[in-house]
């Protein structure tokens, strides 16, 4: 046990989390306490003592199923009672059948079509029926996965072949109709609804099952450590932005919400103890008067100072889009913390989307308007960092000032165009800040025809941003 427990715990390490040995220790001290056969237990008190953040919760999962599921011929993979279960729903519809059209039976389970079985698991899940519906998980893999031991497979493509022979798009359907003829009367429209939602529901748990038992039967061919190997996927925080998925774009996006909040937290806390203003004579002289007119306490006046400015001008061509979308999703959060926050995006026209997200509390739909009405093609659509430039220094530079911040995001790959990096030398001389932002590995840089360095140069500082780790480096430095 304990040298599961090591395995767990270097594989947690390997996928990114942060074990420390204390954390190990507590986890260790923690299972003493508890029933180690309560498997549900025995999962969140590791949890409990290991994890710190909740968005590394579905990592720990993955891995806790991986090392601790029922494995190794001292195991079963289903018990004896839900393969009784199957084989008396199947009497029971066999004994139906004969009744209605004179018929005997068709057998045993292994002679079941695949419409028998989809009857069968249709009636699990009218049912809600738990264990039915993971007796039914076993019998489909065991039927259509078509699992070979030792067979260099992914996971992902024994759950497709045995999900698409099931064919659960058409079951929700079927479960639907089948609600309305039981009912007699047609559904009102929330009874519709929360009808529907309740088998997408069981379904959904269904589709659970049938993973964890392709999962289980993977362990028990190839072992724990290079199943989990397998299975091992980044952290939120350091899923690339350009090759995120729709699912971990969402992780994303509730991700930054600790991220504003400690940006918050750290522009509140250097205005609270921000250096000490010139000498207030008046102050310190009003004060002396409880000292019997001996100045003891000098007091000082504290400037006052103001929310800085953000401009962004952001790069939504089709090599960097992701990266923007994400981007605009960071400036619309802390917009809040900020006086004023002023939105370009360009491709090789630019134009100005500020009012596409004062004008909704939707963020899909304000990103959603920046790509189909901003005014950001000039020529052909490609790439044009210089003219791009050019055009907001001679409409919007004069707004441009002490107080402003300028966040510059893109890869800049100008196709070999004009890089008119004197807009950029002008930005730093009447802006606070300028900085850039750039998505691509460090090793592109200044490759092909990326001119980063040349724009840099006139920055205070060009910081590589592919995921969110380094780009709470970067606000950290920004607060």
């Amino acid at each position: 046990m304990l040298e599961l427990l090591n395995g767990f715990v270097v594989e947690l390490r390997n996928a990114g989390l942060p074990v420390s040995l204390t954390e190990n220790l507590d986890a260790m001290e923690a299972v003493q306490h508890i029933p180690i056969d309560d498997r549900e237990a025995f999962k969140y008190a590791l949890g409990a003592t290991l994890i710190k953040n909740q968005a590394h919760w579905r990592s720990f999962e993955t891995i806790f199923e991986v090392y601790f599921s029922l494995r190794g011929p001292e195991y079963k993979l289903v018990d004896g009672d839900e393969e009784s279960m199957v084989d008396d729903l199947w009497r029971e519809m066999q004994d139906q059948q004969q009744g209605q059209e004179g018929q005997g039976g068709a057998g045993g389970l292994e002679n079941l079509t695949p419409e028998e079985i989809a009857q069968m698991l249709m009636s699990a899940l009218m049912n809600g029926d738990q264990g039915m519906m993971r007796a039914m998980a076993r019998q489909a893999v065991q039927r259509f996965a078509g699992m070979e031991p030792g067979r260099p497979v992914g996971g992902t493509y024994y759950l497709y072949r045995t999900l698409r022979n099931l064919d659960l798009d058409s079951m929700l359907d079927r479960l639907m109709e089948s609600t309305r003829e039981e009912v007699g009367d047609d559904l009102t429209p929330l009874e519709e609804r929360l009808e529907r939602e309740e088998y997408e529901d069981r379904i959904d748990k269904f589709k659970g099952e049938v993973e964890a038992e392709i999962r289980r039967r993977l362990v028990a061919d190839r072992g724990a450590e290079a199943m989990a190997k397998t299975l091992r996927k980044p952290l939120p925080e350091d899923v690339e932005f350009m090759h995120a998925s729709r699912d971990e774009m969402v992780s994303l996006r509730k991700a930054l919400q600790p991220l504003t909040r400690k940006l918050a937290a750290r522009l509140a806390r250097k205005r609270k103890h921000g250096r000490k203003g010139p000498l207030d004579f008046r102050n310190t002289v009003r004060h002396s008067l409880s000292y019997g007119g001996v100045p003891a306490e000098p007091k000082f006046k504290y400037p006052r100072p103001s929310k800085p400015e953000l401009i962004v001008v952001a790069d939504i061509s089709g090599s960097v889009a992701a990266f923007a979308r994400f981007t605009l999703m960071l400036v619309y959060a802390i917009q809040n913390q900020f006086s004023k926050v002023r939105s370009f995006v360009f491709i090789d026209g630019i134009d100005e989307v500020t009012d596409f997200f004062r004008a909704t509390e939707d963020i899909t739909e304000a990103i959603h308007r920046v790509n189909t009405e901003a005014d950001v093609v000039w020529v052909d659509g490609h790439s044009d960092y210089g003219h791009a430039f050019e055009v907001f220094w001679e409409k919007y530079g004069k707004d441009v000032g002490p107080k402003s911040t300028v966040l510059l995001l893109g890869d800049a790959r100008n196709n070999y165009h004009a890089s008119q990096s004197w807009v950029v030398k002008e930005m730093q001389h009447k802006a606070r800040h300028v900085y850039w932002l750039n998505p691509e590995p460090r090793s592109y840089w200044n490759t092909g025809d990326s001119i980063v360095g040349e724009y840099g140069t006139y920055t205070d500082g060009v910081y590589e941003c592919r995921n969110l780790r380094q780009l709470e480096t970067f606000v950290e430095k920004l607060a």
